[in-house]
This record gives C-alpha cells, structure tokens and sequence, in this order.
C-alpha cells in the first residue's frame, strides 16, 4: 500500500512541476523560461526539480509527451471500438489529433516557435522515437482491420504502419514551416490545400484505397490553423 501512495504521490509533484513548466512555456516562452522560474512558481527546491528531471531539456520533452499520452488514450476508444470501420477510424483519429491541438493551441504555438531550434534537436528525435513507438501499433491494429474488410490492399500491416506514421511526422513537420510561413506571408493558402492532397493522396497510395477515400484534414482544421 505504501508504494502505492508513493507511486501517487511523485506522479502528483511531477505533474506539479509539468503544469508550471506548461503554462510559463505559453506566456513567456521556452527560451526566456528558466528552471529557476519555476521553481519560484513552486517555492521548490533544485533538489526537488532534479529528483525528476534531468535538465530543462527533459523538463521540455516531458511537457510535450504528456500532452501527446492524453491525446492518444483520448483516441483509445474510437480506435478499439469494434463497430467502427478502419477508414472511419483513420479518419477519426487524425480529427481527434487536430481537435486537441485546437484545444491546446497556445502549447502548439509555443511549440512551434521553439521546435525548429537547434538546442532542442535531441529533444525532438526523442519525441520522434516516442511517436512511432506508441502510434504504430495503434495503426497495424487498424491497418489489418482493414484487410479483414477488404478494403486496404496492403502486404504486411506493421511495415506499413511504419512508414504511415513516418509520413504523418513528416506532414507535421512541414504543416509547422507552414504555419510559420503563412504568418509571415510568404505563402499563400492555396500551397497548403495543394501539400495537403498530395500527402492525403500519399496515405490513400499507401493504404492501396481510391483516390478522395480518406479525409486527412478538414477544410476548418486548415482555416483554423492556415487560414
């Protein structure tokens, strides 16, 4: 029983430290946010910090992987449920990312703001290896649901799985210079929408499905981000 509380007790003051370290993440920014800000906001010691992180780095990386475990479990149900077809189930999922990105979009604003920097490259790689080792799985089972439908022509489902959530950090990737770009005016609207049939044609390729068979991002989701 005492570990339990134990087990309770740390998850509670990490996740202290992961709300604090959140919200100066969106006001201030990543860079101008030091660990003494911190624990300043937690009246905590450096000991108390270090006992769960190891840098400001890790504090960053834990930050964006927590959000990224709510969002997964938050698609849980929809990708287990059994009267759902897979093509439904793609596409829900991929609605479901972009509904909690929406939800969260100052995090998402201060992510992409810092993400491209230097400093943080490893911190990226991580999360990059943390994605595919979570999603992909999630995917194969919904890749040979599929194939049980006839509907996906594909060989082997955790190959495939593999190179669909490749695609999809990709797509993320691209979607954030986008983003970037579209502030600053460089593009126009018209690039997004284009960039986004040509992956969404990718998936389908992919998938062995017909062309205009799956909805990678709705026409709001681009206004909302791109518009």
């Amino acid at each position: 029983m005492a570990r339990t509380v134990n087990a309770t007790l740390h998850m509670v003051r990490r996740d202290a430290f992961l709300d604090v370290a959140q919200r100066l993440v969106q006001a201030k920014g990543f860079q101008s946010m030091s660990i003494q800000d911190v624990l300043d906001e937690l009246d905590a010691s450096k000991g108390a910090f270090y006992h769960y992180f190891d840098s400001k780095q890790a504090l960053l990386e834990a930050v964006v992987e927590r959000f990224a475990d709510v969002a997964i479990a938050d698609l849980a149900p929809v990708l287990h449920d059994p009267k759902l077809p897979a093509l439904r189930k793609l596409e829900r999922f991929f609605a479901g990312i972009a509904r909690r990105k929406a939800e969260q979009k100052e995090l998402m604003l201060a992510i992409i703001e810092i993400w491209n920097s230097d400093d943080n490259a490893i911190v990226r790689e991580k999360l990059r290896r943390l994605t595919v080792s979570r999603v992909v799985p999630l995917l194969s089972a919904v890749i040979n649901q599929g194939i049980d439908e006839g509907v996906f022509q594909v060989a082997s489902p955790d190959e495939t799985a593999t190179v669909f959530v490749s695609l999809m950090l990709g797509f993320q990737e691209l979607a954030n210079d986008y983003f970037i770009a579209r502030q600053a005016g460089t593009i126009t609207f018209a690039v997004v929408q284009r960039s986004v049939a040509s992956f969404t044609e990718a998936f389908e390729r992919i998938l062995g499905i017909p062309k205009g068979s799956l909805t990678l991002t709705d026409e709001s989701t681009l206004h909302f981000w791109f518009g």
